[in-house]
């Protein structure tokens, strides 16, 4: 369901022109202050030392920019950046190969390093320790292993769930770097830049409207960018205004905080069917149809973040707001979430 979803952060159909529009540069890229000012420090003292940069993790949920900053790093560094992902590593041959063709200072880009295989993980030690590989050649009594020095490397990961990392990868990373959720001025600039480069009319109101509603996620921002645009188009004169975008996304329903109708029925199925909670992840992702990995990579982080729902050990309890946002009565004992909304 989230594959079709607008407000999905993830990459669906249609996103070629969100692709487009990513910063090439440390300068040009917007928000993230503090992992952009750490980033800055590190390639620039890579580069005075005239050495590859160590090895870099970005985590944070999807949708806010690890890609895009693995492509600035290797900008900075003059290097060439070579992009795969976890899946598609299947077998300790497959990294293998892609290390040994590595050249001196080269940047590779592994996403969703999380859901690597064990027995590829095990090559990735000595390859970034050492900068070395083992290769076993032959089979049975006849196999010996071949040690192939690699040349200097940067390996940037990326993952959503640094949790799953296990302990010996995560500790060879000597950069760790966690991005957020971004603030609504940011989105707010981050809109203005692509509506620019797409050659797209968008006043400061109706850029913030569209912030306000974007998950606190780029990727979602220039996505909304584009289908307020075509309402501006055939509704209005082309300009998007705050009246444009407030009309264009109340027909596609998206609320003042960037729900949609998916999230909306998450809050509802805790509420209508569980009594607000608690209700345990598998109970409630079958109650959405959903899977578990979905509910907890996609919906939750925001919904948590707008203190919308609340994790106990006994599972997802929905708090006082998410009651007065669906419009049902608040029950007395239910818990208040601090922060956001008081």
């Amino acid at each position: 369901m989230q594959d079709e979803r607008l407000m999905s952060a993830q990459l669906v159909a249609g996103d070629e022109a969100e692709v487009s529009v990513r910063p090439q540069r440390l300068d040009d890229y917007i928000g993230q202050q503090r992992v952009k000012e750490n980033l800055g420090i590190f390639i620039s003292a890579s580069r005075e030392r005239g050495s590859s940069m160590d090895h870099v993790l970005l985590s944070g949920p999807p949708g806010l920019g690890k890609t895009t900053l693995a492509t600035i790093i290797a900008n900075e560094m003059g290097k060439t950046i070579r992009k795969t992902s976890g899946p598609a590593i299947e077998r300790p041959g497959d990294l293998a190969a892609i290390l040994s063709n590595l050249e001196a200072g080269e940047v590779l880009f592994i996403d969703e390093i999380h859901r690597l295989n064990r027995s590829v993980e095990e090559i990735m030690y000595p390859a970034m320790e050492d900068f070395t590989i083992d290769i076993i050649i032959g089979k049975g009594p006849a196999a010996r292993t071949l040690c192939l020095d690699l040349p200097p490397f940067t390996l940037i990961g990326a993952t959503t769930r640094p949790g799953l990392l296990s302990s010996p990868l995560r500790d060879r990373f000597g950069i760790n770097q966690r991005l957020d959720f971004y603030e609504e001025e940011d989105l707010t600039q981050i809109i203005i830049r692509s509506a620019s480069i797409l050659g797209l009319k968008v006043e400061k109101t109706g850029a913030q409207e569209i912030a306000r509603r974007s998950r606190g996620t780029p990727r979602v921002a220039n996505r909304l960018l584009r289908r307020v645009s075509d309402y501006a188009l055939v509704k209005g004169d082309g300009s998007i205004s705050c009246d444009i975008a407030s009309l264009a996304l109340g027909k596609l329903e998206i609320d003042q905080y960037g729900l949609d109708n998916v999230d909306r029925m998450i809050l509802q199925a805790i509420i209508a069917k569980f009594g607000g909670g608690p209700v345990g992840l598998e109970t409630l992702a079958a109650a959405v149809s959903e899977e578990n990995d979905t509910i907890t990579d996609v919906y939750e982080p925001y919904l948590l973040k707008l203190g919308f729902i609340q994790k106990t050990p006994r599972g997802r309890i929905a708090t006082e707001h998410a009651y007065r946002h669906l419009g049902y009565k608040v029950p007395g004992s239910r818990l208040k979430a601090p922060g956001l909304f008081e």
